[in-house]
């Protein structure tokens, strides 16, 4: 048996594979990545092997039309493109205890309540555990079946035999192939797994979820290969302490990746939320100084979000400058623009800002409201009530235009905000349809376009 066995050098990183230890891979420059593993030579020499592959002019590829299943969790459809496409596979992560296994269970019971066979195969909780979240959410369903397994062929073998419409892998790091050596975990485990899974979801044409762990750092555990090896790469997200969790997809093969789906978790599992934008703004607060509302863009939908802003006096030679839900670098290099163009002395204080909500925002629509904001707190003063802001703020202090600028706009009309700041730039551009929509409006409605960042910190408080 020994001399079947091979010693390899495995990038976690990026799955390239060397045959000695390196300090740096050279396919990724990831230091410190490279891990000795050991293989069957077979295994090994299987890359050296192969057929002459089919080949088909692009014009005569016949064109299939994918089919899709809804799940019955209408903001995991949104986010999957729609439903969930026949014989893909979805890579689910997020931080332990952030609700990944209740959201597919949840999804499970929408399935298998419309008729569709599913199993649930998880090497982390035993049935009973299973049962008694199942209870919890409502969600006991002769359709569901469930298995406590972590060898893959086991699972594989099972799903055969059941012949699922939708099969779920709990998680990809606790099943492991017992042909190959190494723990459940490894590298080489998780990549021939996946390889596996994949394989049994397009040959039997079954949906299938697997669920990942993450690292401390945020992204998913094992080789990077699995995230390419996917159809579709979804991260649940949300502070565990706050109820609300986001699910965005970093990767879709059959869909937009822009979507994000919005949850409340409750004692009975998570709940759709399909207006966040009335959920993350405090209505009952008024006259609070250092808070702007802005308009931001997920995809195709807008959400208003508040961002808040503290300003005091520094008993550090360095003041800190904090950031909480957007880009810090992003946020010190607008205050140096407000110090700068704006004439804001902001010097000799600290400045932290907030999004809340536990909200994560990833575009620069938000700079303008972020500007505002930081003028109220710095000057005492309120905002105007029912004002909101998007723009991105330039260097120079100019307030460059944003995509989407019309769909802000009726998002921030639909909620009864009478005034609106945007840049000059996409008045310009949609003149037309503004008048339009402040002609149909009945109560009093202004667009505010704003050329430098000057003008949104003088305004009248």
């Amino acid at each position: 048996m020994k001399n079947s066995l091979k010693q390899i050098f495995i990038c976690t990183s990026c799955g390239s594979v060397h045959p000695k230890w390196l300090g740096k891979c050279p396919d990724c420059d990831a230091w410190n990545s490279i891990h000795e593993e050991t293989v069957s030579k077979s295994q090994h020499q299987n890359y050296q092997q192969g057929q002459k592959a089919e080949v088909v002019p692009l014009p005569k590829i016949l064109e299939k039309e994918e089919k899709r299943i809804f799940c019955g969790v209408p903001e995991l459809d949104r986010v999957l493109g729609g439903g969930l496409v026949t014989g893909s596979l979805v890579l689910l992560s997020g931080d332990p205890g952030i609700g990944k296994s209740t959201l597919l269970l949840q999804a499970l019971n929408g399935l298998a309540q419309r008729g569709f066979k599913v199993l649930y195969a998880s090497g982390e909780e035993s049935c009973t555990q299973i049962k008694l979240r199942a209870e919890r959410l409502g969600s006991l369903n002769m359709n569901i079946l469930v298995t406590n397994e972590t060898n893959i062929l086991s699972i594989l073998e099972a799903a055969k035999q059941t012949r699922p419409h939708v099969l779920v892998i709990d998680s990809i790091q606790t099943v492991y192939n017992p042909e190959l050596p190494g723990s459940p975990g490894n590298v080489s485990q998780i990549r021939e797994c996946a390889n596996l899974i994949m394989q049994t979801a397009k040959s039997q044409n079954i949906s299938t979820f697997v669920i990942g762990h993450v690292t401390k750092d945020g992204a998913i555990a094992g080789p990077k290969v699995l995230e390419h090896l996917v159809d579709t790469v979804m991260h649940l997200e949300g502070d565990t302490s706050s109820g609300y969790r986001i699910l965005r997809a970093n990767k879709n093969r059959f869909g937009s990746t822009g979507e994000i789906g919005v949850f409340a978790m409750q004692g009975h599992g998570l709940v759709d939320i399909p207006n966040p934008s009335a959920v993350f703004l405090d209505e009952n607060k008024k006259d609070c100084e250092g808070a702007a509302i802005s308009v931001s863009m997920e995809g195709t939908r807008p959400i208003l979000i508040e961002v808040q802003v503290l300003v005091g006096k520094t008993s550090f030679a360095s003041p800190r400058r904090l950031a909480t839900g957007f880009d810090t670098n992003r946020f010190t290099i607008l205050l140096a623009v407000l110090e700068k163009r704006a004439g804001l002395y902001l010097s000799n204080v600290d400045v932290y800002a907030n999004v809340t909500g536990g909200f994560k925002i990833y575009e620069t629509a938000i700079d303008l409201a972020t500007a505002a904001a930081v003028a109220s707190s710095l000057f005492g003063k309120p905002l105007p009530s029912k004002t909101a802001f998007f723009g991105e703020v330039g260097l120079s202090g100019e307030v460059r235009m944003v995509s989407h600028a019309l769909t802000r706009i009726q998002e921030a009309q639909k909620l009864g905000f009478e005034k609106i700041y945007i840049p000059l730039r996409n008045y310009q551009i949609e003149k037309e349809h503004i008048i339009k929509l402040i002609e149909k409006q009945e109560r009093p409605f202004f667009i505010i376009p704003i050329e430098n960042v000057n003008e949104v910190v003088r305004i009248e408080h």
